[in-house]
């Protein structure tokens, strides 16, 4: 029994990873009903970690009143687990890019305090542990914001305490977490990094991912300065070097930001999710994994969904290709373990026809249906071999 296993991550902008998996097995069946596909929605902790989780832990989703990245008032939805202790929050659900406008984004101005305010509203419903997707952020704040609705307060060398935000950073001279929340001292967080970067400098958090969030050339360089000054405070002050640590310049350097204040363990993203799914299970004796996102490129290898995939699929031996919109770095991704990389693009199109839902499914299910053509011809040209 030949078995296909679609392990998806969304294509931001255009369809979710669930509505991938339904396409694709239709089209797949429709061809080769005797064929065992195995669906996995996916992450890596950013956009769509509490969709791929909810059915594996059995949650229910809940809506709470927080504050967006700039202090508006919304409506934050996030997920508690069957067990009434579990909370899966995406800190995007708070402090996303998708929910600025092009010009609203500035992560000088930008904050994580919603997310602080989600991870209260789970503690009064009786949760003690939080797994907490970063990614897709539109700050950087290093968490502080986070850290501020959960009762800790920072300050300038004057005294004067600050509401912080990315561009406040440098400013912090002084921490109290006098006031932090005690029903933190018996709760843990298990933090999903979507990425490996360091905290700062050339490959971290300003450097790398604040442009995206709006920041020019001297803002991301003040934006690292401040990541740098508030680093040094953290060790000063907690003894807890954050500068190297892998994944701890995710969402702005709350990957790292968090650590010395919260009873946290910092994981990869797409490990952790793939293990919470008993993926390595699913996939044993599997003829080939079908994966893919919008856009695949070097980044991929860094912490991403996919990698995570690819990583798990070598030691089970099994092949993985990779279906995207567009795609960059094809040598050095088939040098990271991707059996073959495919844009599903049929034809030179505009970019807003190209993002459409039904084109993007229409394409990834051609595509795929051609791959497993190719891979199952003598069954394809045999119609005895197809049922």
């Amino acid at each position: 029994m030949k078995k296909i296993i679609l392990a998806f991550d969304s294509f931001k902008g255009s369809v979710s990873s669930e509505e991938i998996a339904v396409a694709l097995d239709r089209a797949i069946r429709k061809d080769f009903p005797g064929i065992t596909v195995r669906t996995f929605r996916i992450a890596d902790g950013g956009e769509g970690t509490t969709e791929a989780l909810c059915s594996s832990l059995n949650a229910s989703r809940t809506t709470c009143w927080a504050h967006d990245a700039l202090m508006r008032p919304i409506t934050a939805t996030y997920a508690i687990a069957e067990d009434g202790r579990t909370a899966l929050i995406e800190m995007a659900a708070a402090a996303g890019l998708s929910l600025l406008n092009g010009r609203e984004r500035n992560p000088l101005h930008t904050t994580t305090y919603g997310v602080g305010e989600i991870v209260k509203d789970a503690l009064s419903k009786g949760c003690r542990e939080m797994i907490l997707g970063l990614g897709g952020s539109a700050t950087n704040d290093a968490g502080t914001g986070m850290l501020s609705a959960l009762g800790v307060k920072f300050f300038t060398a004057e005294g004067e305490e600050i509401s912080p935000s990315g561009g406040r950073l440098s400013a912090i001279s002084s921490i109290d977490t006098s006031l932090l929340l005690p029903e933190l001292s018996e709760t843990s967080f298990r933090i999903l990094s979507d990425v490996d970067n360091p905290f700062c400098g050339r490959e971290g958090a300003a450097y790398i991912f604040a442009p995206q969030k709006g920041a020019g050339g001297k803002e991301v360089v003040l934006l690292d300065n401040g990541l740098h000054r508030y680093g040094e405070l953290i060790l000063k002050t907690t003894g807890t070097d954050i500068f190297h640590l892998p994944g701890a310049g995710a969402a702005g350097g709350m990957g790292g930001g968090l650590l010395p204040f919260l009873r946290a363990e910092l994981l990869p993203g797409s490990k952790t999710i793939l293990e919470i799914l008993h993926f390595r299970e699913a996939i044993k004796g599997a003829s080939l994994i079908l994966t893919g996102e919008g856009k695949i490129d070097r980044q991929t290898v860094r912490g991403k969904a996919l990698k995570g995939i690819v990583d798990i699929a070598r030691e089970e031996n099994v092949p993985v290709a990779a279906l995207c919109g567009a795609v960059a770095d094809t040598e050095e991704l088939n040098g990271a373990g991707f059996a073959a990389i495919f844009s599903v693009q049929s034809s030179p199109v505009t970019w807003k026809r190209a993002m459409r839902r039904d084109i993007v499914l229409g394409n990834l299910s051609r595509t795929a249906r051609q791959i497993i053509r190719l891979m199952f011809y003598k069954e394809w040209t045999n119609p005895g071999n197809r049922s």
